[in-house]
Parts: structure tokens; C-alpha cells; sequence
């Protein structure tokens, strides 16, 4: 498992009874997570003090109860700054376990030695745009949401980015691929990070155990002659690490060799000493 256990100002404190107990720079969060199907005593004290809990629904969803929590806040990690606010659907606009992926195509820009360019797609408020960007790449950041390019942006602002080479669009991510492809642009880098499921702009169905071997197939040709790294990132409950690891192998290995490998992503609990599995994520390199 790769482990995000590089932050300060956030930690996994506990995790029992279908939730973990979460502290964000200074405010504690309860919130729902289908990972932890076990029960321990609660003995933490920031059960009893949080800031802010996220309640499901029975009938699907939830709802936020809050308990001085501020509409926004930031945290931060390394030289970044991140903006967080509750939403619906659970989240805080950041999925901490993604800075194990941060540093690792982190170090890969910086050992390089020379210009390389980043494609982040299914971008979300941009962690890996703004990581790429400090560590010195150019990054197209695409995602089909405007609030959510929007909030990128100002994280990008509030880490001190706002003026480093990023381009930030508002598009469907095949789409934008299929044109790149079109006019021949390619990247040393690309990130996906694609939904279970969705819809696109013409409504076309996006079901991740249909879609993403043939997007793959698709997105490998925006790779330059001298590509650095590939990134796929999943939540989608059942996948294995080892079928992110199996795409990669079929797809990227045998047109350019390199070393494909996956795992799950996780977070240390402070209270256990254990690690709270996140997700999968599946990477190939040069």
C-alpha cells in the first residue's frame, strides 16, 4: 500500500462504526466512509468535539450538522494551500491520500532536467495541478466542472501559483482529448483520476468498467516521444489495484516499455496505527 503519512495539517484520528474521525488544520470532522465496516470504543475525545458531521441518508445522501465550523477554511501541505469548505455528497473540495501520488510525480518533474508539460484530467480543485506546477511543469487542468476549475484557480492563488504556466479549462475530458489528439499536441505526464460514473455534455454514459480501457487506449496517444509518467487514479468500489496495473500493462508497456505497478492508497489512523484504504492507484514510468 502506498501510505499518505507526509501531512501536518491533517490526519485520519480514529475510525470506527462506519466513520472516520478527521482533523483539518484546526477543525475535527466526522464523516461516513464505506471502508470501515468495523466498531471499536470511541474513546478519542474529538468524537465528543467535533466541528462539523455529515450524516447519510437511509434514502441516499446526507446532510451536513455543524458545530462552528466556518463556511472555508484552508489547510496546507509543503508550499501549497488548500480552500475547504463542506459540500454535498461528504467532501471538503480535497482527498488528502492523493499527496503518496503528489510526491511521487513530484520527484519525477524535478529529476528531469528539463520542460515538461502535465495533463491533469477529471482535475477536481487541482492537488496534483498545483504539485505538478511547484515542482516546475507546465499543467493543462481539465475538468467539466466550472465551480470546480474555479476553486483550482484560487488554491492556485492561495499557493502562491497564480501566475505559474497553468491552463485551466472548462471541458469534457474525451472530448478535449480527441481534439488534442487532432492537433497533435502531446504531454510527458498525464493524470486521470475518472469518476465511477457520469454523463457527458451530449449525455453519453461514462461507466468506468466500460470507459476507461478504451479512454486509456485514447489518452495514451497525447504521450510525448520521451514521456515521464502515467497516473490513473480510482474510487470505484471492487476495482483492483491489479487491474489498473493490467490496463497499464496492456496499453502503455509494450509501446514503451517503462515499469507499470499499483496499489491501494491509503491514510494512517493516529488512534490504531493502522491505514484506512482510500482507493487504488495505478502507475507507469519511464
Amino acid at each position: 500500500m502506498w501510505i499518505a503519512d507526509s501531512w501536518k495539517d491533517y490526519e485520519v484520528l480514529d475510525a470506527s462504526g462506519g466513520e472516520k474521525l478527521e482533523r483539518w488544520g484546526d477543525y475535527i470532522l466526522v464523516r461516513p466512509d464505506p471502508q470501515v465496516i468495523w466498531s471499536t470504543p470511541r474513546t478519542h475525545r474529538g468524537w465528543e468535539h467535533k466541528n462539523g458531521h455529515y450524516h447519510r441518508s437511509a434514502r441516499g445522501g446526507g446532510e451536513w450538522e455543524f458545530f462552528g465550523l466556518p463556511k472555508e477554511w484552508s489547510i496546507g501541505w509543503g508550499s501549497l494551500t488548500f480552500r475547504l469548505k463542506p459540500f454535498s455528497f461528504k467532501h471538503t473540495g480535497l482527498f488528502p491520500e492523493q499527496a503518496v501520488n503528489w510526491e511521487w510525480f513530484s520527484g519525477l518533474i524535478r529529476q528531469a532536467g528539463r520542460p515538461v508539460k502535465v495533463l491533469n484530467l477529471f482535475a477536481y480543485t487541482g492537488g496534483a495541478t498545483l504539485s505538478a506546477a511547484a515542482a516546475g511543469a507546465a499543467v493543462t487542468h481539465v475538468d467539466a466542472s466550472k465551480g470546480m476549475v474555479t476553486w483550482a484557480r484560487e488554491n492556485a492563488a492561495a499557493s502562491g501559483l497564480g501566475q505559474a504556466p497553468i491552463r485551466w479549462l472548462v471541458d469534457d475530458c474525451v472530448k478535449f482529448v480527441e481534439r488534442e489528439i487532432r492537433r497533435g499536441n502531446t504531454y510527458d505526464g498525464i493524470i486521470m483520476d475518472p469518476p465511477s460514473y457520469g454523463r457527458g455534455p451530449k449525455g453519453e454514459v461514462w461507466k468506468l468498467e466500460e470507459s476507461l480501457f478504451p479512454f486509456l487506449e485514447l489518452t495514451a496517444r497525447l504521450l510525448s516521444r520521451d514521456p515521464l509518467f502515467f497516473l490513473i487514479n480510482s474510487y470505484t468500489t471492487g476495482l483492483q489495484p491489479a487491474v489498473l496495473s493490467y490496463l497499464m500493462g496492456c496499453v502503455l508497456t509494450p509501446r514503451l516499455g517503462g515499469r507499470t505497478e499499483a496499489a491501494e492508497i491509503g491514510l494512517p489512523v493516529t488512534a490504531s496505527g493502522l491505514v484506512l484504504p482510500c482507493g487504488a492507484s495505478g502507475r507507469w514510468q519511464r
